[in-house]
């Protein structure tokens, strides 16, 4: 609370310690005074003008302690394949591992390099058009922000800027904002989806954009009824937190449309292609030593098993019966699913796997492109 009880959007009314700044191609250090005097402050250079093949561009590099409260980025659409692999890097601490990585797209809260008018907690991608995100980011001595044109082709123009605040209290034992992109292009069956792994240190897992490309897609058959689990400081077999299905972990039921809210929504709900996110906000999720994540890989389907001789899930729920593999009729099946999991935690980060390649990220975006925004 600040001295005189008043805050808004979590932040005080004056801060006599907190100095505002905001980097941009034309004040790429963000100083004071210093902002819009390219072409004489005329708006002399509002971009880079052409994000190269297998360029890595910093375009934040900012001295400590402070806190990135807002990024905005905007590029030509060209489509899925560009938007998959523009990815982005944010360092903290001059750790050499990232503590960001993600495509451009699926950090900003739709997958399979899509984008859609989409508004919701910390992510807002106005018209489809703007890339917005109102994370909070705390840094100690330094933060580096990168994006790295992994194409194959120049990606044209590319517009951003990074508002922050100096002067934050951010010490050592202030968890780091995180985010890490994953894909599995077709799942095992009988194991879960791991969204999340590998984290130690004390933190808050906030939550994940998972993206979901039905291998199988019948407009009478559903996917998501595999369980959410959140394992947390030590969990093993079984998790600590457990949701109900993959829709009820969105905060819906009985399947999935397409809708968006603060901290849940599916900005895409299609017969092939689904795009959904969950954040926790006011049900907060704090690990103290590690946090795991996990999505299983259940629906109501007859491609792979034993015979069903209901047919899909209308039919032998119309005959009120159930499949005979699992008793409440729930059915193994293999997907292709990605996930980009946020969370806050402890430095040092990772260690990590790799981030997909090229060849796995574009996998299967060009049955999507019919999903562009726009066409």
């Amino acid at each position: 609370m600040t001295p005189d009880g008043f805050l808004l959007g979590g932040t005080p009314l004056y801060s006599p310690t907190l100095k505002s700044r905001a980097i941009t191609m034309e004040n790429p250090r963000g100083e004071k005074g210093r902002g819009g005097m390219a072409g004489g402050g005329r708006k002399g250079a509002a971009c880079l003008p052409n994000l190269a093949k297998d360029q890595v561009f910093e375009f934040a590099a900012i001295d400590g302690p402070g806190a990135i409260r807002h990024i905005w980025i905007t590029v030509q659409n060209e489509g899925p394949f560009k938007l998959r692999n523009l990815i982005l890097r944010f360092y903290w601490d001059d750790q050499e591992t990232p503590s960001v990585e993600a495509p451009l797209s699926d950090f900003f809260g739709i997958c399979h390099g899509l984008t859609r008018p989409h508004e919701s907690e910390f992510l807002v991608t106005p018209e489809g058009k703007g890339f917005n995100s109102y994370f909070l980011m705390p840094f100690g001595k330094r933060a580096r922000l990168t994006i790295a044109n992994e194409s194959g082709r120049d990606a044209g123009m590319f517009f951003y800027q990074v508002d922050y605040t100096l002067g934050d209290a951010v010490t050592e034992e202030t968890p780091r904002f995180h985010a890490q992109f994953r894909r599995v292009p077709q799942t095992t069956m009988g194991q879960d989806y791991t969204i999340l792994d590998g984290v130690r240190g004390r933190g808050r897992y906030l939550g994940a954009t998972i993206g979901v490309i039905d291998l199988v897609p019948r407009r009478t058959t559903w996917w998501g009824e595999g369980e959410v689990k959140i394992f947390l400081d030590g969990d093993t077999d079984y998790p600590t937190i457990c949701g109900t299905g993959a829709e009820d972990y969105v905060g819906t039921g009985w399947g999935l449309g397409e809708f968006a809210h603060r901290e849940l929504g599916a900005p895409i709900s299609g017969e092939t292609y689904v795009s959904l996110y969950r954040f926790h906000v006011r049900d907060p999720i704090y690990f103290s030593s590690d946090v795991r994540v996990t999505l299983q890989q259940l629906g109501n389907d007859a491609t792979h098993g034993p015979a069903d001789p209901y047919g899909v899930m209308g039919e032998f729920l119309a005959a009120g019966k159930y499949r005979k593999d699992h008793p409440e009729g729930f059915f193994e099946r293999e997907d292709d699913v990605c996930s980009t999991a946020y969370w806050y935690q402890t430095l040092p980060t990772g260690p990590w796997p790799a981030l997909p390649d090229r060849a796995l990220r574009s996998l299967r975006l060009s049955g999507a492109l019919g999903l562009v925004q726009g066409a």
